[in-house]
């Protein structure tokens, strides 16, 4: 006999078609339905994640989140998930995931003494392989999914062991079956469904049964139904049931369960790339609340512990599937952008603060100097970039800069942000810090001083811009005896809504334009840094590219800036290569190695291929999808579908619609080819490029106006 337990829950949205605001009014709307349905069955059981909404009930209306904490105690209320919310499953950076699941499970302890077990995402649209490692790194040994539904992902059976790597970590995972979590009309059929795909030999499953978004969960109809067709089902016992009961049920049976490895993608490919303004504003919360974090600590008097907790809370609500996945209606976005803001702003503030306090820490000096910390746990290696304010002195040819031994060390002077002003300059520099470290640079005006020479330079040559074998010109790339042509930009028809559609699985290949370019200009000339731009266009899109080389290093740097005025359009950022059959993509925390077959998939920050001549490396922070065959690799920039717009043959035909992303967008690409690419190099260079170093003048000790020669 087959047992299937009957899971009553109401999935919310807290944010989709409405406001945050509008979603709270559900959530305590949808739980006092059910207190109401448990008071009234004690036989029934309800499912509930979310610590958000345990968190804004126990805020608005102490009496019901008392209800609910009876029923928790009870046995007849079970808290699954145990996440601040149902995140995006891809895009999250790995540490911040962590804090999603930590201040959840942490909330959840406080409040009612539990943990759950359960992972449960289940409306998530793509589950990462780095998720099961994540699950039991945080003690949870199960996991409830529902998509990709079977059109998009075939697996072994509904009740599964999934390992995200081989030999990797491994939890007990389920999907739901009919693509749908809740019920309005109920049917055995429905019920019927969760008995298809399952194991043999397995002889539990789970249905899951209620109204979601503004529905209130299970309704009497529904218990009324049930009860009237309880034994419908031959050979079938029904259970009012709990997911936590029905894994412990058929804990028994893993060997069982056939073992499936690797990531489960795809669905919604749209969602990797659609709204980049919230992909890009939490991505930069994530690295400035952690940098915050770990360099400042918990209880750190710049960072009060309330404060930090409240950022994470915003970022965690903020990973929500359909906020990151960029599917909400456009007003509710403002306010999420606020939230982490907020963040954001107060990780700068406690960062500039204890910067400063280990300046007042440093010795009177008649010299000015610049301090630069690194506000990290990973080491910095690389050129930076400063403004020093120099009191309105004109910065001299013969001026000098020295690190902390003393020694005069290289450096360039580059354009200032501001234009026109003579007495402002930017001055570029090398420099290696460990995690947490701090260096002071000195400044020396002292005149008839050679500035320190560059062994090997950057420099211009005619038109190309160089550094040792690392070549730009208009011809393309050299990265020694592996020459590249310059990567194109593509514009591709995209007819789909935000999500994209249920069949699609990677963009046409056909290009609808080009990007058509001017000629290059030389901006800067050595020996650290040469760099040329060019403008261009593309359909009713501005371009603006800016590129470099560097002294020392191996890598081009392109800096793109785009003015996307498109509508139903993608552009692709494209580079031809001789790929092998598969490639290493970053993805949230880790790395997946993955077949170029042309399938739209999400990464996070880089990218490796190896081919014949060597290996292709691309550092990408801002980009956050790609597609790649045995003969290129074409990197997502950006998307233009209308916001919120569910499909329907009427999209033409909506004066108030928003083309989504419209406006100037930046990107930062480092190319790196040659047999030396390595994945660790990639991961920390893009740590490095989201994680600058906090950088401050410093004139203690110095009379105003006036810098003493150095001794």
């Amino acid at each position: 006999m087959k047992t299937i337990h009957l899971i009553f829950n109401a999935h919310i949205d807290p944010i989709w078609l409405w406001p945050w605001q509008a979603g709270l009014d559900e959530a305590i709307a949808t739980c006092r339905s059910a207190c109401d349905r448990l008071d009234n069955h004690p036989d029934l059981t309800y499912a509930r994640g979310e610590a958000w909404v345990y968190d804004m009930i126990e805020q608005t209306d102490p009496n019901l989140f008392a209800r609910i904490a009876g029923h928790v105690q009870s046995g007849q209320w079970e808290i699954v998930g145990g996440w601040w919310i149902q995140p995006d499953c891809n895009a999250p950076s790995g540490w911040a995931w962590d804090r999603q699941i930590e201040i959840g499970q942490r909330y959840f302890q406080s409040r009612f003494g539990v943990h759950s077990t359960v992972g449960y995402n289940v409306d998530s649209f793509g589950h990462s392989a780095s998720l099961p490692g994540r699950l039991r790194a945080h003690g949870q040994t199960s996991y409830v999914m529902m998509r990709p539904c079977p059109q998009r992902l075939t697996l072994p059976a509904r009740l599964f062991r999934w390992r995200g790597y081989v030999d990797g970590p491994e939890v007990t995972a389920y999907r739901i079956p009919n693509n749908t979590y809740c019920t309005r009309l109920l049917e055995m059929s429905h019920i019927a469904a969760s008995l298809t795909d399952l194991p043999d030999g397995i002889d539990h499953t789970m249905c899951f049964i209620g109204l979601g978004d503004h529905g209130g969960g299970a309704t009497e109809e529904q218990i009324a139904y049930l009860r009237e067709h309880w034994n419908d089902l031959l050979d079938v016992r029904l259970i009012f049931s709990t997911p936590s009961r029905f894994f412990d049920a058929v804990a028994g049976q893993i060997d069982r369960m056939p073992l499936f490895t690797g990531e489960l993608q795809t669905y919604s490919v749209g969602c990797y790339t659609v709204h980049r303004e919230i992909k890009t504003t939490l991505r930069h919360a994530e690295h400035i609340v952690y940098q915050a974090e770990t360099a400042l600590g918990g209880t750190s008097a710049a960072m009060d512990p309330s404060l930090l907790e409240s950022s994470w809370r915003n970022i965690a609500f903020a990973q929500f599937h359909d906020t990151l996945g960029g599917t909400s209606i456009p007003s509710a976005y403002r306010q999420i952008t606020e939230q982490l803001g907020f963040a954001s702003s107060a990780a700068d503030k406690a960062l500039q603060i204890g910067l400063r306090r280990k300046i007042v820490a440093l010795a009177d000096s008649k010299r000015q100097r610049i301090v630069a910390w690194n506000a990290s746990d990973k080491p910095y290696s690389g050129y930076l970039e400063f403004e020093p304010w120099t009191e309105y002195r004109v910065w001299g040819d013969h001026w000098r800069l020295f690190d902390e031994a003393g020694v005069s060390i290289p450096f360039q002077r580059i354009a200032a942000e501001c234009f026109g002003a003579p007495d402002i300059c930017g001055i570029l520099f090398n420099a290696d810090l460990s995690p947490g470290a701090l260096k002071v640079f000195e400044i020396d005006e002292t005149p008839g001083q050679a500035i320190a020479a560059v062994a090997a330079d950057a420099h211009v040559s005619g038109a190309d811009i160089v550094s040792g074998s690392t070549i730009l010109s208009d011809n393309g790339m050299d990265f020694g005896p592996i020459h590249l042509p310059k990567p194109r930009l593509d514009l591709i028809a995209d007819d789909t809504n935000a999500w994209s559609s249920i069949e699609t699985q990677a963009y046409g290949e056909e290009s609808l334009a080009s990007a058509l370019w001017g000629a290059p200009q030389v901006i800067d000339r050595g020996p650290l840094m040469a760099s040329a731009i060019q403008d261009g266009t593309i359909g009713d899109s501005r371009l603006h590219a800016e590129w470099r080389v560097y002294a020392g290093q191996t890598y081009i740097d392109l800096r793109l800036r785009v003015h996307w005025l498109e509508k139903h359009k993608v552009l692709k950022l494209v580079l031809p290569w001789d790929a092998a059959e598969c490639r290493i993509d970053g993805i949230s925390g880790e790395n997946l190695v993955r077949r170029n077959a042309g399938l739209e998939f999400p990464i996070q920050d880089w990218t490796v291929l190896e081919g014949p001549s060597g290996k292709l490396g691309i550092v990408c922070p801002d980009v956050y999808a790609l597609d790649a065959d045995r003969t290129r690799v074409r990197l997502t920039l950006l998307r233009s579908p209308l916001m919120a717009w569910l499909m329907g043959p009427s999209k033409e035909n909506v004066p108030r619609a928003i083309v989504d992303d419209q406006g100037l967008h930046d990107f930062r690409f480092r190319f790196y080819a040659g047999p030396s690419v390595s994945v660790e190099e990639m991961a920390d260079v893009a740590i490095a490029i989201q994680r600058p170093l906090i950088m401050a003048d410093v004139t203690k000790g110095m009379n105003p106006g006036l810098a003493a020669p150095r001794e």
